[in-house]
């Protein structure tokens, strides 16, 4: 079977001219209108010197809910991070 993907994004998370490598890379592949549930579904996160890669794999009903609540979870610490950040940014600026 040919791979397919629903999902695909890549984007580097800084400039271009500060010649760092820092990456998002995200996938998920189709299902084949629900008949194939053993795709890769993988987010990668790189900086500089380190990457890292979460699966969420759909394989069964156990698995499929598993994924939903990390992908919840990781969308909702990403949030509030942006938020402590924003207030911080603001807080240093006033200061500065």
């Amino acid at each position: 079977m040919k791979t397919i993907y629903s999902f695909r994004r890549r984007a580097f998370l800084n400039p271009v001219a500060t010649n760092e490598t820092s990456y998002i890379l995200a996938h998920v592949e189709s299902s084949h209108g629900g008949k194939y549930k053993l795709g890769d579904n993988l987010i990668f996160l790189a900086d500089c010197r380190r990457q890292i890669m979460l699966e969420f794999f759909l394989g069964n009903e156990r698995d499929r809910e598993l994924s939903l609540k990390k992908i919840n979870l990781l969308i909702d610490a990403f949030t509030q991070f942006r938020e402590a950040l924003t207030k911080e940014i603001t807080l240093i600026e006033k200061g500065e």
